[in-house]
């Protein structure tokens, strides 16, 4: 990914009450029910419904369940992700981008249900597609492509 960030240093001291930043640098926040969210996002809402249609767009196309996931991964990128992957929706049929931007890191996982159509070459083509968008500093972009890229390689069924 892109040197650098579009997101300034975090002073835990200026935060709200409920808030706290995470090992990941992420800010967590309470949130009660009821109230609209009033945080600075880390996406906007025409971003995530962009991302939303893809992930629709793709698993209408192929069948196969896209998931993904934005945050800290642990220590062991690759083994975070294969923990985090079983709990995701329908993880037997289903693809997970993972992608942690401070660790610099975007891995893939597939379920056995889909192992013979989601093969490495198809997520060595997300990861590629993703990258190019992150140098340019734009995450949702890259997700976005990884998400078509993938999609488009495994085809309908």
């Amino acid at each position: 990914m892109a040197g650098g960030s579009k997101f300034p240093a975090v002073v835990e001291a200026d935060l709200p009450v409920g808030s706290a930043v995470t090992p990941s640098g992420r800010v967590s926040g309470v949130h009660r029910i009821g109230e609209p969210f009033v945080d600075d996002l880390p996406f906007t809402v025409d971003e995530l419904v962009a991302l939303d249609d893809a992930l629709t767009d793709a698993t209408r196309l192929t069948k196969v369940r896209f998931n993904v996931y934005v945050g800290a991964l642990g220590e062991d990128p690759a083994a975070g992700v294969a923990a985090l992957f079983p709990t995701t929706p329908e993880a037997e049929r289903s693809v997970l981008i993972a992608v942690s931007p401070n660790q610099r890191v975007i891995e893939v996982r597939s379920g056995k249900g889909v192992e013979d159509r989601v093969t490495d070459r198809v997520a060595q083509l997300g990861v590629t597609a993703a990258v190019s968008s992150f140098a340019e500093a734009d995450l949702i972009d890259g997700i976005i492509s990884a998400v078509n890229v993938m999609s488009a390689a495994i085809g309908r069924p």
